[in-house]
């Protein structure tokens, strides 16, 4: 039900985007998060959007340089990844849940498979 696509290897300093193209779904209610995974660590929220639009969530290790956003009639979302550095490396995740907005992971029923971010320096 949800498609992540967009990865690939960049040098720091650079951009991508990555898109998460959903389907199946009931309601057009419904928020969209992004998880990363870097190699040995733990999934982390990156940032989520609520299902308007109006309300976002960058984590502190990407504000100013990742912006989210959505397009309800294509029922796509969007990561925009700028400026990435080294530290960016990981697979990264899109979810999506109905109701309210949320940086919890385990609140999420719906994930699309991984793409693969490298960045090198």
């Amino acid at each position: 039900q949800l498609q992540a696509s967009g990865g690939g290897s960049v040098q720091a300093g650079g951009s991508l985007r990555l898109s998460c193209a959903v389907s199946g779904f009931k309601t057009d209610y419904f928020v969209i998060a992004w998880f990363r995974q870097a190699p040995g660590k733990g999934r982390e929220v990156v940032s989520c959007i609520s299902a308007e639009g109006g309300r976002k969530y960058y984590a502190d290790s990407v504000k100013g340089r990742f912006s989210i956003s959505r397009d309800n009639a294509k029922k796509e979302g969007y990561l925009y990844l700028d400026n990435v550095e080294p530290g960016d490396t990981a697979v990264y995740y899109c979810a999506a849940k109905t109701g309210v907005s949320s940086i919890v992971q385990s609140e999420y029923p719906y994930w699309g498979k991984g793409t693969q971010v490298t960045v090198s320096s």
